[in-house]
């Protein structure tokens, strides 16, 4: 599951800056940048803020149980976009430094409502103590001239000849990246060296932007003239997270920042919080410079970058995200065909009737991600009858009914795919153009994996292992084996 050369979280000379630490200061120089570039996102963090703060106040202790409050002000998940697999494995060495490993596979050319050229991975921490030190995570997509669907032979030529031509992250970095893999930290003054250089790979550039060939991408997909139809990349999103993502909506709203149509992801509904809900304020105009074919450079402006946020959930099983999917296309299937309603007044229903309404109905019926503890009594050798009966059985199931084992949600680190092309089809002015009678360039996770030249890691695969090694524990305390 994770790089051998992986360093957790432990003590370090007052000389040296472990990745741990390496990442939790880079994702505040990120956040800082990002502040000073897009205004708005200050106003989101505050206003997460204080949404956080009302539900603590309101929930009390329960508002933890997905997060502390500490853990969850830090949150952050960023987004870049880059153009080649070389360019992607510099990355992974970029974010490696930091104890972040690809974790996931995401296909963005086949989803709803709009197709994008690009497939993903996330670059985050993999052990639950990495997590809650800080859970910084980058959401990175890879452009695929290859893709006839999007991109003629001529224009996928002369794509990659630009892209070919750029350097997005200068040898020193890399070196410096690759030097904290290798060790698991980096001298006081390596680290300084190593934050100036990755924090300004990412900022964006005041260099005038082509505008004929940026405008030649932008009618195929506006994230493709994002990656590229420019000769650096940057932070397309920065993302905080948020215990109530529907008074986020409102609060921004009344604050006069425009948001996107609705919230991506599960619905807002009486039941468990599951995987993930997003939503974003809408691009703004930013002003850039543009060069044209005579030379000459003048002032005009994109909107590319938004501000999203985020409320995460339970992490479901595979058979939990089949559950998902089925009222997902349920929900579709109910909206198209009553036109008059919105999504908000239909999917809670459909939820409702098909989805468990609590936490441990999730757990017995084997839809979600549990960690399990052994109750005190029972630890300490005081049992009830109905528990006795069901440590004789000895399945999941009994031994959560009976409260013989206590399960605690493992909350969901990762992303999806539909949310993610939701929140960009929404942020686009333009949605291109797919010739869908052409076919797609192949890319899977194995093809991630040897552009890497790393393991991709499986997000459930991790949940699965976490869940496991927590019924270990239980039955090294109970003295029994447990049937999952």
């Amino acid at each position: 599951m994770k790089s051998p050369n992986a360093v957790g979280p432990q003590a370090r000379s007052a000389t040296t800056v472990s990745s741990t630490d390496l990442r939790a200061r880079f994702a505040a120089r990120l956040s800082s940048l990002y502040g000073s570039e897009v205004p708005a996102y200050t106003t989101l963090v505050t206003v997460s803020q204080e949404v956080n703060q009302r539900v603590m106040s309101r929930r009390g202790a329960d508002a933890a149980r997905l997060g502390s409050m500490e853990r969850v002000t830090a949150e952050r998940h960023g987004a870049i976009r880059v153009g080649s697999p070389r360019e992607l494995q510099q990355v992974s060495r970029v974010f490696g430094a930091l104890g972040m490993f690809p974790c996931g596979f995401y296909d963005l050319r086949d989803a709803a409502p709009a197709p994008i050229p690009v497939v993903s991975t996330a670059f985050r921490p993999l052990d639950r103590a990495e997590l809650a030190v800080n859970p910084f995570r980058v959401f990175t997509s890879v452009l695929v001239p290859e893709d006839r669907r999007f991109f003629d032979v001529d224009l996928e030529g002369r794509l990659k000849r630009f892209i070919e031509a750029r350097e997005l992250f200068p040898p020193e970095l890399l070196a410096l990246a690759d030097r904290a893999v290798a060790h698991g930290e980096l001298s006081s003054a390596d680290a300084d060296r190593y934050l100036d250089l990755a924090t300004a790979a990412f900022a964006l550039s005041p260099e005038p932007v082509d505008r004929t060939w940026y405008a030649e991408l932008e009618r195929v997909s506006g994230v493709a003239a994002d990656i590229g139809g420019v000769t650096t990349t940057h932070i397309n999103h920065l993302t905080p997270r948020v215990l109530d993502i529907d008074d986020l909506y409102a609060s921004m709203q009344a604050r006069g920042v425009e948001m996107i149509d609705e919230i991506q992801g599960p619905p807002r509904w009486d039941g468990p919080d599951v995987l993930l809900r997003q939503t974003s304020f809408r691009a703004l105009s930013e002003p850039r410079r543009f060069r044209h074919p005579d030379g000459s450079v003048t002032e005009g402006a994109l909107r590319v970058r938004f501000g999203e946020v985020e409320a995460r959930g339970v992490a479901l099983t595979p058979a939990g995200r089949d559950r998902f999917d089925a009222v997902t296309a349920e929900a579709d299937r109910r909206v198209a065909a009553n036109p008059e309603l919105s999504r908000a007044d239909i999917a809670p229903e459909v939820w409702a009737q098909g989805f468990p309404a609590t936490e441990r109905e999730l757990c017995t019926q084997g839809l979600g991600f549990f960690a399990f503890t052994v109750d005190d009594a029972v630890a300490g050798g005081t049992a009830a009858p109905e528990q006795v009966a069901a440590l004789g059985r000895g399945t999941v199931a009994g031994l959560v009914a009976t409260d013989v084992l206590r399960p605690e949600p493992i909350v969901y680190e990762d992303f999806l795919p539909r949310s993610a092309a939701g929140i960009f089809a929404s942020n686009l002015t333009d949605r291109g153009a797919v010739d869908a009678e052409h076919g797609g360039a192949e890319r899977d996770l194995s093809w991630m994996e040897d552009v890497l030249g790393q393991e991709v890691n499986v997000p459930e695969d991790i949940y699965a292992q976490e869940s496991a090694a927590s019924l270990s524990a239980a039955e090294a305390v109970l003295g029994r084996t447990i049937s999952p």
